[in-house]
């Protein structure tokens, strides 16, 4: 794209972005302000997952005239996965200009959530993320006010090698095996490493790490190296563009794609939309699976891609996308913590800290998920001022050449692996900061 059309483009989605806000915050809304990701080579997540997540919040509105009568109003401002531009948009919408409240933001960009902890506690405002953000931020001893929602990506790491174990016969045939981490260079993407390092030693598996520079358009230079280690199994981690492009470039040298398995930023449509052919026997994680049989979906699908009314993605097809149903999930979370937040503080607008606290004291068991209409789309979760996670689970997909499809159920990380890990690094970002965790055990 030339510099005037790019120029042109990010006016117009700048324009747009400020136009996504439920008819203005009054005095009487509840206020959800959210870093937007419309531009850049990781645009199809932003777009997905806000799209699902603006949907469910305005069936909300529209159905059951907000939570408890108070309306939600959004606002997205584009970051274009920028750090600099991330932060600037926290600062521009973390008050509402109408009440003067903080109240919750969301950001899917790693680099931006560790950009913003300080500043969340500060101002205590919870920042939120399904599936991302910074990992040690699930100890919420000395991370109050940031959530990576439903899983980390080291539990995901130790399902994805898990799920590898079984396909050989069980962890022990690990032994001897040889595993390339394929990963994009950005934090996120990174997260897993020197637990796939102890995890190499525990099992006796040989590692290597290959790392793609963003934004991964090419990789020639990577798949021929993998190409000459040949490995049993790929463990992928790439996002945005870099997605098909790994896919095609691996088929070019004839690694077999049923041999991969990526992270949930590889794992849904929009991933491997240009690689649809390249792409089929994929394995990929989900938090949000594929597809509109769930009764929220339908009801969405119905209402705003089927009649007068207009939803919030861009093409009605990707109603039901894994992305799409990851803002589902997401704003699931967001807004039964609000309604949970009411119980104790009352059926109004709630500030930052409020929402946290209903963040904290949030379970969403399997009745209230099936009352929700997302029974399989959300796994059962328990928040605490402990646990910033709640869940733990990931689902794994197969790419069958037209749709993903479930080959398991939930397949849970290890808790007992991963929160000694969480902990440690938490506790030395506590040291480093001079910061007290708090003591859970007096919270109520």
């Amino acid at each position: 794209m030339n510099p005037a059309a790019h120029k042109a483009k990010r006016v117009a989605v700048s324009a747009l972005a400020a136009g996504l806000f439920s008819g203005g915050a009054a005095a009487a809304d509840q206020y959800i302000p959210f870093g937007g990701i419309r531009l850049g080579s990781i645009s199809v997540i932003g777009t997905g997952i806000y799209g699902g997540y603006m949907d469910y919040m305005q069936l909300l509105n529209d159905r059951d005239g907000g939570i408890n009568g108070v309306k939600l109003a959004w606002e997205e401002c584009e970051t274009e996965y920028r750090i600099d531009r991330g932060v600037e948009c926290y600062e521009r919408l973390k008050k509402n200009k109408a009440t003067g409240m903080t109240s919750i933001y969301s950001s899917y960009h790693t680099g931006t959530t560790y950009a913003l902890t300080e500043r969340a506690q500060a101002d205590k405002v919870p920042v939120v993320a399904v599936g991302s953000g910074r990992t040690d931020s699930s100890d919420g001893r000395v991370f109050p006010y940031v959530f990576p929602l439903v899983t980390n990506y080291l539990n995901e790491h130790v399902a994805i090698v898990k799920f590898i174990g079984e396909k050989e016969g069980g962890m022990n045939k690990l032994k001897g095996k040889k595993i390339v981490n394929l990963f994009l260079g950005i934090a996120a993407a990174k997260e897993a490493n020197s637990l796939f390092d102890a995890q190499a030693k525990q099992y006796g598996f040989e590692l290597t790490h290959i790392e793609i520079p963003f934004p991964g358009g090419e990789q020639q230079a990577q798949w021929l190296q993998i190409r000459q280690a040949k490995p049993d199994w790929v463990v992928m981690r790439p996002a945005g563009i870099a997605a098909p492009a790994a896919l095609k470039t691996a088929v070019k040298v004839g690694f077999p794609v049923n041999k991969i398995v990526a992270w949930w930023w590889t794992g849904a449509e929009e991933d491997i939309a240009t690689a649809a052919d390249a792409a089929k026997g994929l394995i990929a994680t989900s938090l949000g699976p594929s597809g509109t049989s769930y009764p929220v979906t339908q009801d969405i699908q119905k209402r705003y891609y089927g009649g007068g009314k207009k939803g919030h993605i861009d093409d009605p097809k990707r109603v039901g996308s894994a992305y799409y149903n990851r803002g589902i999930v997401h704003a699931i979370i967001v807004t039964e913590a609000i309604r949970k937040a009411q119980e104790k503080f009352g059926k109004k607008p709630l500030s930052g800290e409020e929402i946290q606290w209903g963040l904290e004291h949030l379970t969403l068991d399997s009745n209230r998920i099936k009352q929700l209409g997302a029974a399989g789309l959300v796994q059962p979760l328990k928040f605490s001022c402990k646990d910033h996670e709640g869940g733990g689970a990931v689902k794994f997909t197969q790419w069958d050449g037209k749709k993903w499809v479930a080959i398991s159920d939930w397949i849970y990380g290890d808790p007992g692996l991963v929160r000694p890990i969480v902990e440690e690094a938490a506790m030395k970002y506590a040291k480093d900061k001079g910061i007290t965790p708090r003591d859970c055990s007096k919270e109520s």
